[in-house]
């Protein structure tokens, strides 16, 4: 019948996680007022270009721009906190 094999030695032990310094992260501020109203004007605005588009059937760069504005719109959001 074969043998099983023999465990290896442990190796020195490393330190802890809690033995180094711990690092402390640089908390951000929460955006300013400005930014949201900015922020949500810009998607509504661009949603409001884009429904008068196709309610009155008007030309294609109203929706390129309304589709812009949105669009900037959830850009802005990347930077929301």
């Amino acid at each position: 019948m074969p043998e099983s094999k023999k465990r290896k030695p442990k190796k020195a032990k490393r330190p802890t996680p809690a033995a180094t310094a711990p690092v402390q992260a640089k908390t951000k501020e929460p955006s300013p007022t400005w930014y949201v109203v900015t922020m949500f004007g810009l998607m509504v605005l661009g949603i409001i270009l884009v429904l008068i588009r196709f309610i009155f059937q008007l030309d294609y760069l109203l929706l390129v721009f309304g589709l812009a504005l949105i669009g900037a719109g959830f850009v802005m959001t990347t930077n929301y906190r």
